[in-house]
């Protein structure tokens, strides 16, 4: 067994204001997908307005923060937040999904590339391509944070994590961060010149995200609340099962293109 290293979630604090790990990858996430995609722009000699990128990721925050939280409430614990309306906005209380917000980043980039009169799939092949560096760092952040920790076990890497109770579990944050976020970002990164067809790395993330999310969900803790909801699965895996089908949907109908 190895210790938990039990780092503090907050940074500093400043009186009532903390600076949080968790936080501070979210805005490293974003920043380092800011930086690839000008990166991709200028390799690829795609020229846009120049305000474009900056613009597009005002939508991509605001798309992904209300996505992630709506997608918890809807995806995760309805049933409470219908009888508790204003726990809604209590975010600090915790409480956000990835599909969630994939969902709403992904709307909110299709709304201002459709209002800027520009390709949505050539952006999103852009995008997508940066998704792994954010899901990594965010990987991170529930490490540090001791939450969404894994099943209990008796491998040799096992930690006993706070929240967790006094048997040893799986890492599984680590695994999803080496898996959706470092093996991920290689993949999709070497063949973002490979010449795919548009939304090609759209589609390809879609299939290996969906494929990686449900194999780490068999060692990852159902959410105490929801447990598993279909068989052996949990909701996590349902919605990777969903991200799958979209992404070999995408691979049908752009085979003919």
């Amino acid at each position: 067994m190895i210790p938990y290293p039990n780092i503090s979630p907050e940074i500093f604090r400043i009186g009532p204001f903390a600076i949080r790990w968790y936080g501070m990858m979210y805005l490293a996430g974003f920043a380092a997908s800011y930086l690839l995609v000008k990166y991709q722009l200028k390799e690829k000699g795609i020229v846009l307005a120049k305000d474009f990128v900056d613009s597009l990721y005002s939508y991509l925050i605001l798309g992904l923060l209300l996505g992630a939280r709506l997608g918890y409430v809807f995806f995760y614990d309805f049933g409470n937040y219908l009888r508790h309306p204003l726990e809604i906005f209590a975010v600090w209380h915790g409480g956000m999904s990835f599909h969630g917000g994939l969902i709403g980043s992904a709307l909110a980039a299709f709304i201002f590339c459709r209002k800027s009169c520009v390709s949505f799939l050539q952006i999103a092949d852009l995008l997508t391509v940066t998704a792994p560096v954010g899901l990594g760092f965010g990987r991170l952040g529930n490490f540090i944070n001791g939450e969404l920790y894994g099943r209990i076990t008796d491998v040799p890497w096992a930690m006993v994590f706070p929240a967790g109770g006094p048997l040893p579990r799986h890492p599984s944050q680590l695994y999803e961060c080496l898996l959706e976020g470092v093996l991920l970002f290689v993949i999709l990164w070497s063949l973002r010149n490979r010449g795919l067809k548009k939304g090609g790395l759209v589609a390809l993330f879609l299939i290996l995200y969906g494929a990686m999310r449900f194999i780490a969900e068999f060692f990852r803790e159902p959410d105490a609340h929801l447990g598993f909801v279909f068989g052996p699965l949990t909701m996590g895996q349902l919605l990777s099962s969903a991200m799958i089908i979209a992404g070999s949907l995408i691979v049908f109908f752009k085979r003919g293109d």
